[in-house]
Parts: C-alpha cells; structure tokens; sequence
C-alpha cells in the first residue's frame, strides 16, 4: 500500500505554508496527500462562524475547505484524502505518523504564542513520530535555494537521514552539501603551534573520512546526486545553524525508541527546530517499533 504525505492543518498563516511545501513535495513523489486537522473542541466547532471570521478562527471543516481548494489550486494532479478528529494535534499527527510517508507542519499553530520560535505541535511531533517530520520554517515555498543542507553524524539514525536527502536532491534536482562537525578534544592539544596543527589536521581527516563512510553506500540508489563533503570546525548545532540561511531544506537524524515517553531529540535537531532559516526534516531511526 502507498504510503501518504500527511500534513497538518488549523487555517493558521504557518499551517497554510506547511500545506503549499507539503502539496509541492507530494506532487515530486508522486505520493497521495492526507490533510489533517485535529481539536480536542472539534465538536464544538462545528457550527460556522460569522461573516468575517479570521483564517485563525476558522473551525475544522472550513479550514479543511480552505486547505483543499488552495491545494487543488496549486498541484490539481496531488490525491486528496481528509479528515477532522476530535483529538490532540499533536497526539492526532504522531498516531498518523504509523501509517505515512511523512508528516509535516507549521512552525506554529493558531493557539501558539507568537514569541515562541516553534509551537508545541511541532516541537511534540518532530521529538515523537514514528516517520520523518518536517517543519516548515523561513519563507515557506517559493524562491527558496536550491540547495539541501545534510548534517552527518555518527548517532543512530544517521543512515536514515542520508538517503532521505539523497532522494529529496535527487527528485527536486538540488545541490546536496553534506556537513560533519568537528573539533579537537581539550584533552588533545599542545602548545607546540606545529603539533597542535597536527592534532587538528587529523580530526579534520577523520571527519572526512565519515563522510565519505556514511555517502557511499545510499549513493549507489542515487548515482546522479553528487554531493558537496564539508567537514568544518565546531559545534555540530551552531554548524548547521549559520548554514541554513542558504538552503532550502536541512535533513537531520534521530534515534528514536518507539515505547519510550518524552522528546526524543539531540541537541541539533532541537537547535535547528527553533532558529534555522529554513524547513526542517527530522528523520528518526525506531528502535524495537515496527519502523525499525
């Protein structure tokens, strides 16, 4: 069975560009596209509003009719499936999460704060579901670069993340630049300056070395993709971070285990989750679940 693209709605102005990135990237798969919305007060949503009601107002069937129609007005080929569950967000997206492709959403939600960098949802969602996640930060769709940004690392779940930024370059056409972080231990350096450069110069090696180990395998399904290796100095999250304002999309992995309670993320992707330029995929490798 085909797995669907699964995207999350709430007629919020985040929401509805999750929508147009999630409509865009099923029409390059050529996947169906499940659009959901979900509200603990769904039942008391249902009557319509007045005349004038504001996108952030709008109960479940209007925001559905909404993501509809924009939907069909952007990429009328992409399959539509619906539906309307009185139910958590975020709890109704990671139970979908088992049977999608993917699940993306908006950085924020209409009952969010709009200080906060990213809502709950996205934030539960990215930390817990069972398939890649992406969150739809920056711009949205539109003139974003083409270029994927690829963090390698050497945490489980990294090989998952790899070949989902070896088949999105390979569909969208984009350059792919894969990033290893890295630094020399404290416990490592000299003071001799020729001695620490070659301290530093090794870790550098190193770092090249596991980019090479993590690409060669996933190349072979992907043997048009050539992409950029980029071993740099430094924190793996402000790494990435500084890199984002150029790209179109930042991949990460994920070490997920599947009947484990709390946020399951690193660092990075947490950082990246709330401050990059640009959407952000979490691809999760489950331990002991059924998407392992």
């Amino acid at each position: 069975m085909e797995l669907p693209l699964t995207v999350g709605v709430d007629g919020s102005e985040p929401a509805l560009r999750a929508l147009d990135w999630a409509v865009d990237e099923a029409a390059l798969h050529g996947l169906p596209l499940r659009v959901v919305y979900a509200s603990r007060w769904e039942w008391c949503e249902l009557s319509p509003g007045p005349v004038g009601q504001r996108a952030e107002e709008q109960t479940g069937p209007e925001a559905l009719r909404t993501a509809v129609g924009r939907a069909g007005r952007r990429a009328p080929e992409v399959r539509l499936d619906t539906a309307v569950v009185s139910e958590d967000p975020a709890q109704a997206l990671i139970r979908e999460s088992r049977t999608s492709w993917a699940v993306v959403t908006g950085s924020r939600g209409r009952g969010g704060f709009t200080e906060l960098l990213l809502g709950s949802v996205g934030l539960a969602v990215a930390s817990r579901a069972l398939c890649p996640v992406v969150v739809v930060r920056g711009d949205g769709p539109g003139e974003a670069p083409h270029r994927i940004l690829l963090g390698v690392s050497d945490a489980p779940g990294g090989a998952e993340a790899v070949r989902f930024a070896l088949r999105e370059a390979a569909v969208r056409g984009d350059d792919l630049e894969a990033v290893r972080a890295w630094h020399c231990p404290a416990h490592e350096t000299t003071p001799h300056p020729a001695l620490a450069d070659g301290v530093c110069l090794y870790h550098q090696a190193r770092a090249d070395t596991l980019l090479d180990e993590a690409l060669t395998g996933p190349l072979r399904e992907h043997p048009g993709v050539v992409p950029r290796r980029t071993p740099v100095e430094g924190p793996a999250h402000k790494v990435l971070l500084e890199r984002t304002a150029g790209a179109g999309l930042v991949v990460v992995g994920a070490h997920r285990r599947a009947h484990r309670s709390g946020l399951q993320l690193g660092r990075v992707a947490h950082t990246l989750l709330h401050h990059a330029h640009c959407p952000v995929a979490v691809v999760p490798r489950i331990e002991g679940g059924v998407r392992e």
